[in-house]
């Protein structure tokens, strides 16, 4: 019999048995685990994830594994990146209060989160390969990334506070090891996980063969693996993101690390470009402009939101160390123009991130099904050919693309060329 001690797997018919005894679970769901319905619904690469509905109403119980679901047993990872996701949805919490699941109870041994039931939110990657539209979503993600970047910044904690977390977060070791390997370094060279479609090696090798495109994205790892900026969701996409067709919410921040400021944006960028450039596979001729468009306009408003919101909070809520208001409000200085040259900067660092982003996703262990689900290997090939290629653009060009409009501009370019 298990014991509080032990760590053991959940299955449909255990979880009842051992979770019934936890008030959290017990309030929410009801006392009686006999009247409970059990699915485990987990499709991504590394957990457990169970919804538990009874008559008291419904919780989602996600639980890690010692490995890479996706992989097997064959890479084991750490039960403890569920401490830190836990850790960093109180925070993302705190920091933008309504952008995540409410988290209802944590077991460390069990490596087990208790957290809000999403209803009727659907995986925003579904929803954009169904062609709907949320409405409101460039609005929330960019309050999203704009309060969790600037409020887990020394731009507004205390720095002893934000030391602090920095070295709480620093123990994740194993989990950012995973984006170091395979979104910085497995794309660029013929790493053993690597894969991609039939139809592609002209244009990969092509990528490989660029030293200084190689370069560059090593600079960007650079800046990952040591600037601690901000604490980062560090795996922010359309996989992690759940919507209503009014309402959004961000889950999975176990890729969680104190980072770059320009991470999460750039890494949410490319998913909405790799949605864009998929379309004409998934789309109907009449219906086809019509949606691309839309992805296009929720770029546009991610970024303006993110830019505007993040100005708002330098004039109100600038109470950390850096850029102190005793070196510019207090001489009867403007701020501002520090304040956009810290965005600009975040700007250009996201843009890397963006196309390095785009190739791993293409080249890399971890596909998106954007792409995956294209059944048309030829087609299927085209369009990632296109994506592969604006990847390319925006980690050689970062530093030069300039306004948003360009960048616009750049993906209807590319969405129009026929690079096979």
């Amino acid at each position: 019999m298990d014991t509080p001690d032990q760590y053991r797997p959940l299955t449909p018919e255990t979880l009842g048995a051992r979770l019934a005894s936890i008030d959290a679970v017990a309030k929410r769901v009801g006392s009686d685990p006999a009247l409970w319905t059990v699915r485990e619904v987990g499709d991504g690469n590394l957990n457990l994830v169970f919804i538990v509905e009874g008559p008291e109403g419904a919780v989602v119980v996600k639980q890690a594994l010692p490995y890479v679901r996706l992989v097997g047993d064959s890479w084991p990872l750490p039960l403890y990146r569920a401490f830190f996701e836990n850790h960093a949805l109180v925070r993302q919490a705190e920091r933008d209060p309504g952008s995540v699941p409410a988290v209802y109870h944590f077991d460390d041994t069990q490596a087990l989160i208790v957290m809000e039931f999403l209803a009727p939110h659907k995986i925003l990657r579904r929803k954009l390969i169904d062609g709907d539209k949320v409405a409101g979503l460039g609005n929330f993600l960019g309050k999203f990334c704009a309060r969790t970047a600037f409020r887990g910044s020394e731009l507004s904690m205390k720095s002893a506070d934000k030391k602090k977390d920095v070295g709480l977060f620093s123990g994740n070791i194993e989990i950012p090891a995973i984006t170091e390997a395979l979104v910085f370094t497995d794309p660029y060279y013929d790493a053993e996980m690597n894969h991609h479609t039939d139809g592609l090696d002209a244009v990969v090798a092509n990528l490989r063969s660029d030293a200084r495109l190689k370069a560059k994205v090593q600079r960007h790892l650079m800046k990952f693996a040591s600037n601690t900026e901000t604490m980062v969701h560090g795996d922010l996409h359309s996989g992690s993101i759940m919507s209503t067709d009014t309402e959004s919410r961000v889950i999975d921040p176990e890729f969680v690390q104190y980072g770059p400021m320009g991470f999460d944006i750039g890494m949410l960028l490319a998913n909405f470009f790799m949605a864009y450039f998929s379309q004409p596979a998934h789309r109907a001729k009449d219906e086809l402009d019509d949606y691309q468009e839309w992805l296009l306009s929720v770029v546009r408003e991610v970024v303006e939101i993110f830019e505007e919101e993040f100005t708002r909070l330098w004039q109100t809520e600038r109470t950390g160390m850096l850029y102190p208001e005793a070196l510019f409000e207090g001489q009867g200085h403007n701020s501002a123009d520090a304040c956009a040259g810290l965005l600009a900067e975040t700007w250009k660092e996201a843009l890397g991130f963006c196309g390095i982003e785009m190739h791993r996703r293409t080249l890399s262990l971890a596909h998106n099904a954007d792409f995956e689900e294209i059944e048309d290997k030829g087609l299927k090939a085209a369009l990632e050919a296109r994506n592969l290629h604006m990847g390319a653009e925006l980690i050689l060009n970062a530093e030069t693309c300039g306004s948003l409009d360009e960048l616009l501009l750049l993906a209807r370019q590319v969405n129009k060329k026929d690079i096979l």
